[in-house]
């Protein structure tokens, strides 16, 4: 998430908080070590105020390509915290989005698809007591949200990672309107007004660059774009005219530590 091996860019929530850095695979070491001073840091702040940091719930992740973490599996890149050592582990849970080391999101997939089956074969115990007002509103409730959360981690996925998705979509159109499993449901799709999955993540990511560009957005999604007329050296390409804006992607051939 950053250019500096040597840096780290702390993200707080409200009873989390997480470090990242990133470097070449060579380097890895010192992320590790920088990681390990800002953990003490945050460990001592902790103790002057009574309050204990649980190692025990402490997670550390690296993610890149499949080459560089292959790299990455002769060296020590585990975190130190306190008397505990902390592990890399293949995936991670933030927020409720289980990340992967090579971030295909294919876990959290899985795991959104099966709850969301779960909950239609519980609601299908209950189909005929309902009206379609209702099993819409509970699909919605129970379904749609969850495949909506965080779902712009989902942009650039291939067709065949998003295909679960939108398989329950297409399930959850047929318990609406009690359609038999073979029937077609683009026409429900459409007086449901549900948009497909990749549309749901074009239309949120439209969403959250209307908040970006009109500045009603926190802070910290503001800085994360620039208009590519200000950068240097661009402002007289043709992507200046349309409006476009540029995000601060990594170097490829770089690994990042999430702790």
């Amino acid at each position: 998430m950053i250019d500096n091996a040597s840096s780290v860019l702390p993200q707080f929530f409200a009873d989390d908080t997480q470090l990242s850095g990133s470097s070449n695979p060579r380097n890895a070491t010192t992320v590790c070590r920088v990681l390990e001073q800002w953990v003490d840091d945050v460990q001592a702040w902790c103790s002057s105020r009574r309050l204990q940091l649980n190692p025990d719930k402490s997670e550390l992740i690296w993610s890149g390509s499949q080459v560089n973490l292959e790299r990455l599996a002769s060296t020590d890149v585990s975190v130190r915290v306190g008397q505990t050592v902390i592990k890399p582990s293949d995936r991670v849970r933030d927020l409720g989005v289980i990340l992967d080391s090579s971030l295909s999101m294919r876990q959290h997939i899985a795991k959104v698809t099966s709850t969301c089956f779960f909950h239609l074969r519980r609601l299908r115990k209950i189909a005929k007591v309902l009206d379609r007002d209702s099993r819409n509103r509970l699909v919605c409730a129970l379904m749609l949200t969850r495949i909506d959360y965080c779902n712009v981690v989902f942009a650039g996925l291939p067709d065949s990672s998003l295909a679960p998705l939108q398989r329950v979509l297409h399930a959850a159109a047929r318990f609406v309107d009690d359609l038999r499993p073979r029937d077609h449901v683009t026409a429900t799709l459409m007086s449901l007004h549900w948009l497909p999955v990749r549309q749901r993540i074009t239309y949120k990511l439209c969403s959250l660059m209307h908040v970006i560009v009109y500045r009603h957005a926190h802070e910290y999604l503001i800085d994360m774009v620039v208009p590519v007329s200000h950068l240097t050296g661009r402002c007289q390409l043709r992507s200046v005219q349309d409006g476009l804006f540029d995000v601060a992607y990594h170097d490829h051939g770089r690994c990042e530590g999430v702790y």
